[in-house]
């Protein structure tokens, strides 16, 4: 029943579009993906690009300052004033409280709570490389080649507050004990739509790096 409803609500939305946050044509990552459980995938990217920033915030500011940042230089904040396609998901990251790093290796990302560092990126759009786009004007943005790698995915809708972020990382842990998966890297979170997009439509997603199987 409940699952019903929800496939009306999307259905019923569906043409408003932006009205409402609804994803329309936004490019994202490919993959190859084995399903483990209802709720977790394996997926397997290729190298990205991506454009990302670091913010010493609290998480949720964090994400906040850091999508400006980053918005800033897709919209035409670069050396050349060029307008780079918009790309999903934004990630999140922590990366340790005053300059501790811990490797960051996916895409939007986000960890801890209370103030600390957080690293937030934008995927580039396929076919761009470090040699064809434009520089940052904003010195806090950088460019950077982000490798292949094997992660573990577990997708959730409704609320990305950072009580919402540690219940999926949890969740995604313990599926990871259960089935024999061995992380290699520090959690990510995914958000791949804007803040006033309807809860029960949103895609947020917590990835883990892992050791691929066999």
């Amino acid at each position: 029943m409940l699952d019903g409803l929800v496939g009306l609500a999307r259905g019923a939305v569906g043409a408003a579009g932006s009205v409402v946050g609804v994803r329309h044509g936004t490019e994202e990552p490919t993959y190859t993906a084995e399903q483990v459980t209802s709720r977790v995938e394996i997926r397997h990217y290729g190298p990205r690009i991506a454009a990302e920033t670091s913010v010493t915030a609290d998480e949720i500011a964090a994400r906040s300052d850091g999508f400006r940042r980053l918005a800033g230089y897709i919209f035409g904040g670069n050396q050349t004033r060029q307008k780079i396609a918009m790309t999903a998901p934004v990630a999140q990251q922590n990366v340790g409280v005053r300059g501790e790093k811990i490797p960051m290796t996916a895409p939007v990302s986000q960890g801890a709570n209370g103030n600390g560092e957080w690293l937030i990126r934008f995927f580039m759009p396929a076919g761009r490389s470090l040699d064809s786009l434009p520089l940052p004007n904003d010195q806090a943005v950088q460019l950077v080649a982000v490798p292949a790698e094997t992660v573990a995915v577990r997708r959730f809708s409704g609320s990305t507050s950072s009580q919402a972020v540690a219940r999926e990382t949890a969740r995604l842990k313990r599926t990871l004990q259960e089935t024999g998966f061995e992380p290699t890297g520090a959690p990510v979170a995914w958000f791949y739509d804007p803040p006033w997009t309807l809860p029960v439509l949103r895609r947020n997603e917590i990835a883990i790096p892992v050791e691929p199987q066999p």
